[in-house]
């Protein structure tokens, strides 16, 4: 991961660190199409394995439009991560404003079959040096 400052949020001992980046090389401005990486990192500070089941997204654009997303896993993958481990994975997300924002939760399961939804925290998605707008 890289020296930007991450969102950070913890739930029943998992931690989800999020870092976005704004993909200009990708982007089209004159298009409308904004495009963002986002890495994430899931760290288990607790003391059972836990597996990630899935995933929900709500993507809000600087209009206040919102999309939800939903979906098994991430990125093809249902990752077990064991108590001190971390996982790691980077994907990305278009928008057709310039900036906008985007919150969720990793559905995940622990090995006596207890369920639980891991929080995501809301990060914005802003094109670095534009006026910041909060979302």
């Amino acid at each position: 991961m890289h020296d930007t400052p991450a969102y950070v949020a913890e739930t029943s001992g998992i931690v989800v660190r999020v870092r976005p980046s704004f993909l200009a090389g990708q982007s089209a401005p004159e298009d409308g199409r904004w495009v963002w990486a986002y890495q994430i990192e899931i760290e288990n500070r607790g003391d059972r394995p836990v597996q990630l089941i899935a995933r929900r997204w709500l993507i809000t654009d600087a209009l206040g439009r919102v999309e939800e997303v939903r979906g098994p896993g991430v990125v093809g993958e249902q990752p077990v991560i064991q108590p001190g481990d971390r996982y790691a994975y980077a994907s990305g997300c278009p928008l057709t404003t310039p900036s906008g924002s985007m919150v969720g939760g990793y559905t995940m399961t622990d090995e006596a079959g207890h369920t639980f939804e891991a929080e995501i925290p809301a990060f914005s998605l802003d094109v670095p040096g534009a006026r910041r707008v909060l979302n």
